[in-house]
């Protein structure tokens, strides 16, 4: 393999430092070109910039190198520039380079130091950064956010029956997605970037109080989220399968072919679990452990992987229910509100209008949900229609595997559909070497604008990580307030979730949504990455879990089946007792 892999680009040379935090939550693998491409340089970055602009930090001129700069792509895989972001560090009067870093990094020790750049001042720029800041401070839901779902629902309701358009209404369809991705990342900039505010400004208020602890308290349970509403859907589904003998001996009797068992069942039991599992994939089938990624699966492309979720879900008892957990984390917010409130109060009016703006401000991290949830259900429609481009032309002999479809680049299409042959051999080459690429360990920073040739990438699981033994702490970033002790299961896939049982502590290298569910069944929560805005933090607030993120390199140095002690307040997760 080339030292430069077919879709990277230069980094920019204005804005040098790559990061892979956070990033390696959106897409964790090396994306596939058409993906990169397609979906994310020339949708999704283009809306991410708009959104950057329209927030006021900072100005459309500043994007020079002909690709949008806000993130990059290298070796495949996907990167946040760092160096830009740090902009709403430096031009926002309210906030720090340092606060910034701490909410991306927690105390990672290979974060490159701010360097000042004669452009990062932009004084101009302060009075709409202030206007957007009092905005998001009185401001709790978006109208045009909750629009865009009802669209993005429609999309799935009203998308055409695929199999039988021709290829170039499949195409007709895929352009006609393209600039809806750029529309919906526009959306979902703001809110992404403004669900830092609450709990950067809740740390200052609670820290002078002398209650650092309390600020996470105060943003859990918020409601209305819905990125979670599919584990509550699925836990309403668990409860049909744990209520009926006959669903219980089917799931028993394992997740491969249990469709088509309870297919060819005629029983009302079976009939409705597949009315509600129906049901269930069609509102949230585009969801998945890599969903950003068009040529992974979803639940609606593979619904193994939401029945393995639901299998592990049914083994809970009715008493843990996440509606239950919800509801406390939600009355214990509302009783430290108050409680802050009043202490708050006698310290003057500015302190407490501070406090006062953070509680709305905590509305962002749900309105980020909602608008991250209205793009994947569009990232979803473009996967089914460039799925279906290759279903046929490998059935036709055009293509040795139809996942070689994803090898095309943006610009090769129309190309393909016009002389699909041709593309044969150049779309296998690609893969085998995409493949390779799979196999890759970026690193985590690209640093001032130098990217390692591919040679010298680690492979993957290489790196020599020594075990904790009892009594050592792995220590990473507050996430979820609450202490938990249980049997640590290391879980590295979340289509695989092995022997995960009621009340052990999911260990992960990283998570989205799509993985959600399986924390259901959890006591608690640990992640290799993450930081305070994390989706796992938002949803394990949401379903009222201790969790802690960023604890660096988790799932090798907790020994699987372990006795640990998760602490949410402290972000410290205590060997106990190693199996033997």
């Amino acid at each position: 393999m080339a030292d430069r892999w077919i879709t990277d680009r230069d980094p920019s040379p204005r804005w040098p430092h790559y990061t892979r935090a956070n990033a390696g939550e959106v897409l964790p693998s090396a994306a596939s070109p058409l993906s990169q491409q397609l979906c994310w340089e020339n949708g999704i970055l283009l809306g991410w910039r708009d959104g950057y602009v329209r927030g006021g930090n900072y100005t459309i001129d500043e994007f020079t190198d002909g690709h949008p700069e806000v993130a990059g792509f290298f070796a495949g895989y996907f990167y946040i520039n760092l160096s830009n972001v740090r902009m709403q560090g430096v031009r926002s009067p309210l906030l720090t380079v340092e606060q910034l870093d701490l909410a991306f990094f927690g105390d990672h020790p290979e974060v490159p130091p701010y360097e000042p750049h004669p452009l990062d001042e932009r004084p101009d720029l302060v009075e709409g950064i202030m206007g957007h800041l009092g905005w998001v401070m009185t401001t709790t839901s978006v109208p045009e956010v909750d629009a865009e779902k009802e669209m993005t629902i429609a999309l799935r309701r009203n998308r055409p029956d695929l199999g039988a358009a021709s290829d170039s209404d499949l195409v007709a369809r895929i352009r006609m997605l393209q600039p809806l991705l750029r529309k919906l990342f526009d959306s979902h900039t703001p809110p992404s970037s403004d669900s830092a505010i609450a709990p950067g400004i809740l740390g200052a208020v609670c820290a002078a109080l002398g209650e650092p602890e309390t600020a996470m308290k105060l943003l859990a349970g918020i409601g209305d989220v819905d990125s979670a509403e599919p584990s509550y859907r699925m836990w309403d589904i668990s409860r049909r399968v744990r209520s009926s003998a006959e669903l219980t001996k089917a799931f028993d009797a394992g997740v491969s072919g249990l469709l088509a068992r309870l297919s060819s069942a005629s029983s009302a039991d079976a009939q409705a679990f597949l009315a509600d599992f129906d049901q269930f994939l069609f509102d949230f089938g585009s969801r998945g452990p890599n969903e950003w990624e068009i040529s992974a699966d979803t639940w609606e492309t593979r619904p193994e992987i939401a029945l393995a979720a639901i299998d592990r879900i049914r083994l809970q008892s009715d008493g843990e229910s996440p509606r239950v957990r919800q509801k406390k984390k939600a009355e214990e917010r509302q009783r430290l509100t108050a409680d802050i409130r009043a202490k708050v109060a006698p310290l003057g009016e500015e302190l407490a209008g501070q406090f006062e703006g953070a509680i709305v401000a905590s509305s962002q991290m749900a309105i980020r949900e909602r608008t991250k949830t209205n793009i994947i259900r569009a990232v979803n429609e473009v996967r089914v229609a460039v799925r279906e481009l290759g279903r046929r032309h490998a059935a036709l002999g055009n293509l040795a595997n139809a996942h070689h479809v994803f090898m095309l680049l943006d610009a090769e299409i129309e190309k393909f559909v016009a002389d699909p042959k041709s593309f044969s051999a150049p779309l296998a080459e690609r893969y085998g070497q995409w493949q390779q690429l799979q196999t890759l360990e970026p690193p985590f920073f690209i640093k001032n604008g130098v990217v390692p040739p591919l040679a010298s990438y680690a492979k993957k699981g290489e790196s020599d990580v020594a075990k904790a033994g009892a009594g050592d702490i792995v220590q990473g970033v507050p996430g979820c307030p609450g202490k938990y002790v249980g049997r640590a299961r290391v879980i590295l896939d979340p289509t695989e979730p092995g022997d995960l049982e009621p009340g052990d502590v999911l260990i992960a290298p990283n998570t989205d949504p799509a993985w959600t569910p399986l924390f259901m069944p959890c006591g608690a929560v640990v992640v290799n990455v993450g930081a305070a805005i994390s989706h796992a933090i938002i949803v394990s607030r949401e379903l009222g879990l201790p969790c802690v993120v960023s604890a660096t390199d988790a799932t090798k140095r907790i020994p699987n089946g372990a006795l640990i002690e998760v602490n949410g307040d402290t972000g410290a997760v205590t060997i106990l007792e190693v199996p033997s």
